[in-house]
């Protein structure tokens, strides 16, 4: 049994975020365990407040945005610990989240991925089925560890265990933001390896919008929707193939259009914005281009 953290790295993922949203993340984690924050840009603005501040942290700048899995990428490739948890900034850890994933550690559990829940209710499912008629509750679960066995778990709190992984290089980088969790899990589900949803890690996670600083709401609107789409038919197209890809973007795709026309002619603005840009995202992917849109 061990007392401390030696194996475990956290990495905290961030772009340009607000201080004190980074600061209930931070100050979440045990202080003894090693932080990596990894800004996704060339400069991290509250670098010398968070050093003094944090005596586990470091931080390291990507020079350019990389996206949630390639930056991510980054920050594992500089641990050297075989656990890692990889947490968003908006996310803020439940007392005795630590010491059950030291229990975790302890007990040598077989897994590749250990998701979060959330403290209270959230819109979006932490845990589920590529056969969506499966639920949560209908997943096989162990009492003694209180874990789920499941599909795939979202991305904003992952314990991963690296000795399961053939290299460091975990996400597919073509992805920019979205859907990479679940790629994820299809290839470890393909190989057989284990991912589980614990009932003991619990989270607040706060949301992106609440997040960012110095970001306009209109920018977000346009990278998200963008990436949704392309990310949706890139994924589906990767683990399904082109046509299966096809068959589930065309709704989608028309019902982008038809509401782009119909917000134009209707002067809203943020409705008309939003489903400009999920069709240019989809119809960028279709086409077999990169997922090359950005944000200042």
């Amino acid at each position: 049994m061990i007392d401390n953290f030696d194996d475990l790295t956290v990495i905290i993922l961030t772009y340009k975020t607000k201080l004190n949203i980074l600061k209930k993340c931070i100050s979440s984690i045990d202080p003894t365990i090693k932080v990596l924050i990894i800004e996704n840009s060339k400069f991290f603005l509250n670098r010398e407040y968070i050093l003094k501040k944090y005596k586990n942290a470091s931080i390291f700048c990507t020079e350019s945005n990389l996206g949630y899995g390639n930056g991510n990428n980054y920050g594992i490739n500089k641990v050297h610990t075989n656990y890692v948890l990889i947490l968003n900034p908006d996310t803020e850890c439940a007392p005795n989240y630590f010491e059950n994933i030291k229990l975790y550690i302890n007990n040598k559990l077989n897994f590749s991925i250990i998701g979060s829940q959330y403290t209270e209710d959230n819109s979006f499912a932490p845990a589920g089925f590529f056969d969506e008629t499966k639920k949560l509750k209908d997943a096989e679960f162990n009492k003694d560890t209180s874990l789920y066995k499941v599909d795939w778990v979202v991305g904003c709190a992952l314990l991963l265990n690296l000795k399961s992984f053939e290299n460091k290089n975990i996400f597919d980088e073509n992805f920019f933001l979205f859907f990479e969790e679940f790629d994820l899990c299809k290839n470890l589900k393909q190989k057989g390896k284990l991912v589980y949803s614990s009932e003991k890690l619990l989270i607040n996670h706060y949301g992106f919008k609440s997040s960012t600083e110095n970001t306009k709401e209109i920018d977000l609107i346009k990278l998200r929707s963008w990436h949704y789409m392309w990310s949706f038919f890139y994924y589906h197209r990767k683990n399904n193939g082109y046509f299966s890809a096809l068959k589930n973007s065309i709704g989608k795709l028309l019902r982008s259009f038809f509401k782009m026309i119909f917000y134009s002619l209707t002067n809203k603005t943020k409705n008309k914005i939003l489903y400009k840009y999920r069709f240019l995202g989809v119809i960028n992917s279709i086409l077999g281009k990169k997922s090359w849109f950005r944000i200042d």
